[in-house]
């Protein structure tokens, strides 16, 4: 899913493209999109594209009027830019949006249909899709405490809880986690006043760190490698290949659809955590310490 960086960089790509132009048309091609029955889609053509923002992990368009096209792209969600005129890719083709100097396509690589587009009317309507939770970017250590304290979780949940943090999800919380050596299941409540700190400071500098590689990598172009896994991660995506700070192999915790990567040297004290899809299976023979897993890979 498209991440507190990747919609920073997506925004700065659309501002020169479509920032003060005129929708001329658009045109959903896929009946999964469209969640909204406020206003018609065929209400923003005609009008002038006067503000772009982030609400989340949302893109926001403002448009003339008070209107607001509000874009989830979730999972597998994503904007492609072309020449003007072009069509929507085969079957993963949502929607596309006609400018003057070019056509953005909405694009979803999964059957699941996940990807959203809701089309309201002024500011309280937009508020409704706003989750509520802290621009870790812009907020200090005592916000960033009481957030992560509301609510008793484990880090990993609490980071990705849209109503707590503003924008974070599965890949850059590991990455957080990694640089702050904490665990993914230390609990909220038990952190210490200076592994609060010291995950605030990780939280900012992982994602101020990702934003400027984006950048750097996509230059004046358009985004076309959105996602979740890249090259230079420190663990997400990465398990079993060496931590880059100890060089231990890389653990993974799998649950629902999702999973957690961490190094158990430098988060854990050694210890593998026990990963439900196998822990089940394996119960007593999970191996409980990296000495053990290693063993066994072994």
């Amino acid at each position: 899913m498209p991440e507190l960086p990747d919609i920073v960089v997506y925004l700065e790509a659309l501002t020169p493209r479509i920032l003060g132009l005129k929708l001329e048309r658009a045109r959903v091609t896929s009946p999964f999109l469209l969640r909204t029955a406020d206003l018609p889609l065929s209400a923003v053509e005609g009008k002038t594209v006067t503000g772009l923002r982030r609400l989340g992990k949302r893109i926001v368009w403002e448009m003339e009027d008070q209107i607001f096209l509000v874009f989830h792209l979730m999972i597998a969600g994503r904007f492609k830019w072309r020449k003007r005129g072009a069509k929507p890719p085969g079957k993963i083709g949502l929607a596309t949006f006609d400018f003057p100097d070019g056509t953005l396509l909405l694009t979803e690589a999964s059957k699941k249909h996940r990807a959203s587009l809701h089309v309201v009317r002024g500011e309280a309507a937009l508020a409704a899709h706003d989750p509520g939770g802290l621009d870790v970017l812009t907020a200090g250590l005592p916000a960033f405490r009481a957030a992560l304290e509301s609510e008793s979780h484990t880090l990993k949940r609490a980071l990705t809880d849209p109503r707590l943090f503003d924008g974070i999800g599965n890949a850059y919380s590991d990455e957080i986690l990694h640089a702050a050596k904490l665990s993914p299941f230390q609990l909220t409540g038990r952190l210490s006043a200076e592994e609060t700190e010291r995950l605030h400071s990780a939280a900012r500098h992982a994602l101020l760190d990702w934003i400027a590689r984006l950048r750097a990598e996509t230059g004046s172009d358009f985004p076309e490698k959105v996602t979740a896994f890249r090259d230079g991660m420190a663990v997400h995506g990465r398990y079993k290949q060496p931590c880059p700070v100890c060089g231990s192999p890389v653990q993974r915790i799998r649950y629902a659809e999702n999973e957690a990567n961490y190094c158990a040297t430098c988060q854990t004290g050694g210890r593998v955590l026990a990963d439900r899809a196998l822990s089940r299976l394996l119960k007593d023979d999970w191996p409980r310490s990296l000495e053990e897993w290693e063993a066994r890979l072994a």
